[in-house]
């Protein structure tokens, strides 16, 4: 696979922070839902790509508020009081921080003379805050954020969209998610991809057991 790798394209979530979903267990418990529920509720089957509400908003169509009202409402169908604002501060409290491994490995990546970028499902609203958790312009040669591109994971217009503004073929890429929905799709496409299942060490040794870069 090296011999022809020109790009390590990753997501962002759960790739270069810890994954913040094990806040949902608690959250479900305080307004009495299960986990399931509250998944469902927020985020829609989020191996689809359709008109849940959090979905929409992962691709720029509403805002922010509209989003939360929508879900407020999808929750209150069910005899529960879902808001996603208290979701995303029990996601920040418990999502961990940036995971510094990865990011020096990106930069051992960029150096061996492969092309890196970010394909991520995210919301204009939180843009800047993710842009500053790590030095964006610095690590990678583009972004492909789906709330400017107008398309999602797995959608697989996102990751055509990606090889075309990296001018790459999909077996010249390796992709790295940790949600396996996202995984299936980039494979299906004949992209080169990694579950990510761990903590920042081992993903950059699932990295290295590829790249081989030391």
């Amino acid at each position: 696979m090296t011999a022809n790798l020109k790009a390590v394209l990753f997501d962002f979530g759960g790739v270069f922070t810890d994954s913040p979903f094990h806040a949902f267990s608690a959250y479900a418990e305080k307004i009495g839902a299960t986990d399931a529920q509250v998944t469902e509720i927020v985020f829609g089957g989020y191996g689809s790509d359709g008109d849940h509400p959090w979905h929409r908003v992962e691709r720029g169509e509403i805002s922010l508020e509209s989003a939360r009202d929508s879900i407020l409402a999808l929750g209150q169908a069910q005899g529960l009081n879902v808001d996603i604002w208290e979701v995303f501060m029990a996601m920040s409290a418990n999502g961990g921080g940036l995971r510094q491994e990865l990011v020096d490995y990106v930069r051992r990546i960029r150096s061996s003379g492969l092309a890196t970028g970010i394909i991520t499902n995210n919301v204009v609203e939180f843009r800047d805050h993710w842009r500053a958790m790590l030095p964006v312009d610095e690590l990678f040669d583009f972004v492909v954020d789906s709330s400017e591109v107008g398309m999602r994971k797995p959608n697989p217009a996102i990751f055509a969209k990606a090889l075309e503004i990296g001018g790459l073929a999909p077996e010249q890429v390796l992709f790295l998610d940790d949600f396996e929905g996202n995984v299936l799709a980039a494979s299906a496409l004949n992209i080169h991809s990694i579950l990510v299942d761990g903590d920042g060490a081992k993903t950059v040794a699932d990295l290295d057991a590829i790249l081989g870069l030391g």
